[in-house]
């Protein structure tokens, strides 16, 4: 339970990476239909500020957990 934070915090950053790096956004939108939404939307304007977002989480948690023993 005590990790919880910093598990969340290095998956969320590893999926987005994925997202922001490789055309795999496109790939899973496809998949379910929905790839017409990336003409709407400039994926880089949504997914660079989550993944900072995920990054403070992981920060934190692993500052708490130092912080602590």
């Amino acid at each position: 339970m005590r990790d919880r934070p910093l598990r969340f915090g290095i998956a969320g950053s590893v999926f987005v990476a994925v997202c922001c790096f490789t055309p795999f956004l496109p790939i899973a939108l496809g998949a379910v239909g929905l790839s017409g939404l990336l003409g709407y939307v400039y994926r880089d304007a949504v997914l660079l500020p989550v993944l900072g977002v995920f990054l403070a989480v992981t920060g934190y948690a692993l500052w708490r957990r130092n912080r602590s023993t």
